[in-house]
C-alpha cells in the first residue's frame, strides 16, 4: 500500500486482501433465497422480453431504489463510527437509567458527526457549526443524544427554526446561497449574537472531526432511583485537544479535500488512533432552577461552570469503522428513541 495514499483511499483493495482467506459466502437475495446468476436478467428467448419470474432482477431493483433517502434539511453532510461508552464516576445519585449503572460499565455507541447548513456534497471545511449526535445502545432501549459542538444555538423559540434554516439555504429564487438572508436573521434576532459570536472565533473551523468537543446543549432531566429529579446539560471534551484549521488552509481544503473531516476520523481509526471524549454533566436542582438570573432552558445561554460545575461520568471511544455509510450512519438517526 502506498503510505501518502491512506488506509481510506485503499479500502477497496485492503477489502480484496482481507477476503482472500475468507471463505466465499454464498449470493443471496435480500430474503435469503440463493441466486443461480447475478450477471445476466431472466428474458423470454434471447431477445425477448424481461419477465417479471426473475426474482433476483426484482429484488436487485427494488434494493436499488430504496438504498437512498432524500438528503436532510439540515446536518446533510456528516460521517461517523463506532464504539463505547465507559462509566468512570458513580452518578447514580442523579440517574437510575441503567447506561450509567455502575463505574466500569460499558455501552455500545455510534456517533454521527456532520456540518449543518451545507448539501451532501458540501464541503467538510466551512464555517458552520458540526452536528454531534450520540447513539447509545443501552439495555433499555436506543437512546439518542443529539447535539452539536457548540454549547449554545442561534435561537430559542422552535417557531423561528424553520425560518432559521431557510434563512442559511439557498435564496428560493436565485437558487444561491444568499449572505443578506443569512445577516438578516442573525442582526434582527439579537439572541443569535451569543452563537454567532462563538461561529466566528476559531472553533468555527474546527480542524476535522477529533479535535472539537461536543454538548448536549439543551437542558435535560434525570431522575434517580429514589425519584429525585435533577436538570442536567450534557458536555463531551475532546481528548485529542482542541485543533482548528486557519481560514486560508480551510478555504484550500474545500477545494483540494472537501471530505477532509471524514477522512481523517476513518484514517484514525483504520490505523488504531482510537478518538475519544471525556463525559460530563452539569446538574442544577429544581430550586436552583426557581431562582436562577434567566431561564434555564434557555438555549442562546450557558450554565456558569463556577456555579454549576462539571461532574465526570465517562468517555465516549470510537474504535470500529462502518462498513456501509450509508446504512449504519445516515439512516442511523433518522427516528429518535429514548431510554426512561
Amino acid at each position: 500500500m502506498d503510505e501518502d495514499r491512506g488506509k481510506a483511499t485503499d479500502q477497496m483493495k485492503l477489502w480484496k486482501e482481507n477476503r482472500r482467506a475468507q471463505r466465499p459466502d454464498n449470493l443471496t437475495t435480500g430474503a435469503g433465497h440463493p441466486i443461480g446468476d447475478k450477471l445476466n436478467i431472466i428474458t423470454a428467448g434471447p431477445r425477448g422480453p424481461l419477465l417479471v419470474q426473475d426474482t433476483p432482477f426484482i429484488d436487485e431493483m427494488a434494493h436499488f431504489d430504496r438504498e437512498r433517502i432524500p438528503e436532510r434539511v439540515v446536518h446533510a453532510k456528516g460521517g461517523g463510527a463506532f464504539g463505547y461508552f465507559e462509566v468512570t464516576h458513580d452518578i447514580s445519585r442523579y440517574c437510575k437509567a441503567k447506561v450509567f449503572e455502575h463505574v466500569g460499565k460499558t455501552t455500545p455507541i455510534a456517533i454521527r458527526f456532520s456540518t449543518v447548513a451545507g448539501e451532501s456534497g458540501s464541503a467538510d471545511t466551512v464555517r458552520d457549526p458540526r452536528g454531534f449526535a450520540v447513539k447509545f445502545y443501552t439495555d433499555e432501549g436506543n437512546w439518542d443524544l443529539t447535539g452539536n459542538n457548540t454549547p449554545i444555538f442561534f435561537i430559542r423559540d422552535a417557531m423561528l427554526f424553520p425560518s432559521f434554516v431557510h434563512s442559511q439555504k439557498r435564496n428560493p429564487q436565485t437558487h444561491l446561497k444568499d449572505p443578506d438572508m443569512v445577516w438578516d436573521f442573525w442582526s434582527l434576532r439579537p439572541e443569535c449574537m451569543h452563537q454567532v459570536s462563538f461561529l466566528f472565533s476559531d472553533r468555527g473551523l474546527p480542524d476535522g472531526f477529533r479535535h472539537m468537543n461536543g454538548y448536549g446543549s439543551h437542558t435535560f432531566k434525570l431522575v434517580n432511583a429514589e425519584h429525585q429529579p435533577v436538570y442536567c446539560k450534557f458536555h463531551y471534551k475532546t481528548n485529542q485537544g482542541i485543533k482548528n484549521l486557519k481560514p486560508e488552509d480551510a478555504e484550500r481544503l474545500a477545494s483540494t479535500d472537501p471530505d477532509y473531516a471524514i477522512r481523517d476520523l476513518y484514517t484514525s481509526i483504520a490505523n488504531g488512533k482510537f478518538p475519544s471524549w471525556s463525559f460530563y454533566i452539569q446538574v442544577m436542582t429544581f430550586d436552583q432552577a426557581e431562582k436562577f438570573q434567566w431561564n434555564p432552558f434557555d438555549l442562546t445561554k450557558v450554565w456558569s461552570h463556577k456555579e454549576y460545575p462539571l461532574i465526570p461520568v465517562g468517555r465516549l471511544v470510537l474504535n470500529r469503522n462502518p462498513f456501509c455509510h450509508t446504512t449504519q450512519c445516515h439512516r442511523c438517526f433518522e427516528s429518535v428513541q429514548l431510554a426512561c
